[in-house]
């Protein structure tokens, strides 16, 4: 259930950010693009958790890196099932391709951070992005929806945003302690 809204969790990247707060009227997007968005996001986030798994020196980033690498997984593996089901091809559009060049921007300055450095570049990316998806998600995604399926599931969904935005407010202050 926490699964599917965590898709969106790379939605909160700038770009993505700065383009679901201008110009973009509702109605703008499409349940294809929507399906892409969610995809390409949940394909970002797995991304930083992995090089995290593998960078974090602080047991909780590392344990934290691993939940969302879980979660995101499985959350892609649910909206392919879905997308499968109503027949519907993502889109690529704006959005979708803001979210691979901000996913690529992170990864690249993450990967030349260690240490207590990369532990808080992290986690400080994952409070920023979790908070402007929850925002994005409740503006931007679910009014767009068109087929209730779909909908139902991102606002099903939601309750991950919030559970995974606490989790690394709780870890950000202890960061310095280990």
């Amino acid at each position: 259930m926490k699964n599917l809204l965590i898709l969106t969790i790379a939605l909160m990247l700038p770009a993505f950010t700065a383009t679901a707060q201008t110009g973009d009227k509702k109605g703008d997007l499409n349940d294809a693009e929507i399906a892409h968005i969610v995809v390409t996001a949940n394909n970002v986030d797995i991304e930083a958790g992995e090089l995290a798994k593998k960078k974090a020196s602080h047991e909780d980033v590392h344990a934290y890196a691993h939940r969302m690498v879980a979660d995101h997984t499985d959350v892609n593996q649910q909206a392919k099932d879905l997308v499968k089901k109503l027949n519907v091809t993502p889109k690529d559009n704006k959005i979708s391709q803001s979210l691979k060049d901000d996913g690529k921007a992170n990864l690249d300055k993450l990967k030349g951070l260690s240490g207590k450095e990369f532990d808080k570049a992290y986690i400080d990316g994952e409070i920023a992005l979790h908070k402007k998806v929850i925002d994005v998600a409740d503006n931007k995604l679910v009014p767009n929806v068109k087929n209730e399926e779909l909908k139902a599931l991102l606002v099903k969904v939601r309750p991950a945003f919030v559970s995974h935005l606490e989790h690394a407010q709780k870890i950000q202050p202890t960061i310095g302690d280990k």
